[in-house]
């Protein structure tokens, strides 16, 4: 009986760790904004902490830009080939660039580069006292530490997205017109064909929230770690695993709330 009641008290305790886990998540998130009053400690930090959660990831980011808008124009070549005419080339990747890889594979690149570091960098102070020595200073450490984090990943992801979108757009009009039989007519024709407004409104929504999530979920993991160096690579690695897991969540959340 034991034996199979098992499975149903691992799956008990996993759900509760994973409640309480959301809740400090959701306390610090409060803590951060009611942190935000203070200006004057995070304000001067906002700038730099801009220039490395946005300005750094740009090569990442647009490095897979480029290839995934390639290879998307390749693939719909091929899937249309006899069957749908050639333009829809344009459609496939002016949509699945704003509506969907774009902000998705920004927002997981941006995990592993932003987040990660974040983590490392929170948990490595966390373990080594210095945000002991804050509080000692009459530093508040959520408004010299997350806030600006957090307020630069909300500003500089979607701006870093924006970018991605559109190197991916033009790598694949430039693969259309020099390795298909696709005219920049063509494929501009399909590209302005189904295009909306709003779904540079829904990449941009999406963008933003992966940029909260990103940096609160590093913050968040930072200021939990424990046990030295090794904790700092435990924290790092699930900061990581946990923001990309939700990131493909409000994924989801936002395409059946929104479309």
């Amino acid at each position: 009986m034991q034996l199979l009641l098992k499975p149903f008290a691992l799956l008990g305790r996993g759900g509760m760790t994973l409640a309480a886990g959301v809740g400090q998540w959701g306390r610090l998130t409060a803590e951060t904004v009611q942190a935000a009053r203070h200006v004057d400690v995070w304000l001067r930090l906002l700038i730099p902490q801009m220039a490395r959660v946005g300005v750094d990831s740009v090569p990442i980011a647009l490095f897979i830009a480029l290839f995934t808008g390639i290879v998307l124009a390749l693939q719909a070549s091929y899937t249309f080939t006899g069957a749908i005419p050639l333009y829809f080339v344009g459609v496939l990747v002016g949509k699945t660039m704003m509506l969907e890889l774009g902000p998705v594979l920004t927002g997981l690149a941006l995990s592993g580069r932003v987040g990660a570091n974040i983590a490392a960098e929170i948990g490595t102070m966390r373990v080594t006292e210095q945000i002991d020595a804050l509080e000692t200073l009459a530093y508040p450490p959520i408004a010299y530490l997350v806030v600006p984090r957090v307020l630069a990943g909300i500003i500089m992801v979607p701006v870093v997205t924006a970018l991605a979108i559109g190197v991916g757009i033009v790598a694949g009009w430039i693969t259309a017109i020099q390795l298909l039989d696709m005219s920049s007519a063509d494929f501009v024709n399909g590209l302005t064909l189904f295009f909306l407004p709003f779904d540079v409104t829904f990449a941009m929504i999406k963008a933003t929230s992966f940029g909260f999530i990103i940096t609160s979920i590093g913050c968040f993991f930072g200021f939990n770690t424990q046990g030295g160096a090794e904790g700092v690579g435990h924290s790092t690695t699930r900061a990581v695993v946990v923001s990309s897991m939700a990131i493909l969540v409000l994924d989801a959340f936002w395409a059946l709330v929104l479309l």
